[in-house]
């Protein structure tokens, strides 16, 4: 399928740069758009629904014979095995309403259980993340001076001794997080939202990113694949790959990192 996702990686690109100007209008609006929560105590806003509507309506042109499963409710069926789309159509609605602006838009294609590709847009910055295993990854921002896409590689390991970037959420920060943390020294902490903690890995400005809080498939998949194209990866506390079409959207705990060695190496003096 690779030939296929080629041809639509630039209509994706624009597809989710759609959906994040749907998600700009209302976040510029001078008043307020009402939140509600759902059963699972996460925020709605009109913002969400407007991003999916863009989406679904979007990839039902693109890809008509592929479902999609998204944050905000499925259209169609996926087994697991055979190929879907993966959707949160605004991820970091809290950041959303806190309008810090580090929410996003994320889009996977799913094959196997994989992510075999992913676009990240940060409508607020006008930035796009795209890329896959076998495709690279790329960063561009519509509003640069010719709007020209950089290719993307994960930082090398530090050394031994070297300050390891770790980039985390406050909001997250939990007991668990912080023991690990606390196994690389020196260490520094990047702060990040939604799913640009990945893109922070795969563009190199940091080196791990754990993640031992709950998070959903959708959560995950697009900046997934994102940060495996620039040569990183995405594994559970078991070191596998995280598997994606499950019947319990919930992730494991997961570390996104740009090199495998990192995971066992112990620094603390």
């Amino acid at each position: 399928m690779r030939q296929s996702i080629e041809a639509l990686i630039q209509p994706l690109v624009a597809l989710a740069r759609d959906a994040g100007d749907a998600i700009l209008r209302i976040y510029q609006a001078p008043q307020p758009c009402d939140v509600a929560i759902k059963d699972d105590s996460s925020p709605l806003t009109e913002a969400d629904l407007a991003s999916q509507h863009v989406i679904v309506a979007g990839l039902a042109r693109l890809t008509p014979t592929i479902p999609v499963v998204s944050e905000e409710g499925e259209q169609g069926e996926s087994d697991g095995e055979g190929a879907f789309w993966l959707v949160d159509p605004l991820d970091g609605t809290k950041e959303f309403v806190q309008r810090n602006g580090e929410f996003t838009v994320n889009i996977a294609l799913i094959e196997q259980g994989r992510p075999r590709f992913g676009v990240v847009h940060v409508p607020v910055l006008g930035t796009t993340y795209w890329g896959g295993a076998g495709f690279g990854a790329w960063r561009a921002t519509a509003t640069a001076p010719g709007g020209d896409a950089i290719a993307l590689s994960v930082a090398p390991p530090p050394l031994a001794g070297q300050t390891v970037r770790v980039v985390a959420s406050k909001s997250h920060l939990n007991p668990e997080t912080e023991r690990f943390i606390a196994r690389y020294v020196p260490h520094e902490l990047v702060q990040a939202g939604s799913s640009l903690k990945f893109c922070r890995v795969a563009e190199g400005a940091a080196d791990l990113y754990p993640r031992l809080a709950p998070t959903c498939e959708w959560d995950t998949a697009a900046a997934q694949a994102v940060l495996e194209g620039a040569g990183g990866s995405v594994v559970g506390l078991d070191e596998q790959p995280l598997r994606y079409g499950k019947d319990e959207v919930l992730n494991p705990h997961f570390i996104a990192l740009s090199s495998v060695s990192l995971l066992n190496r112990e620094q603390a003096a």
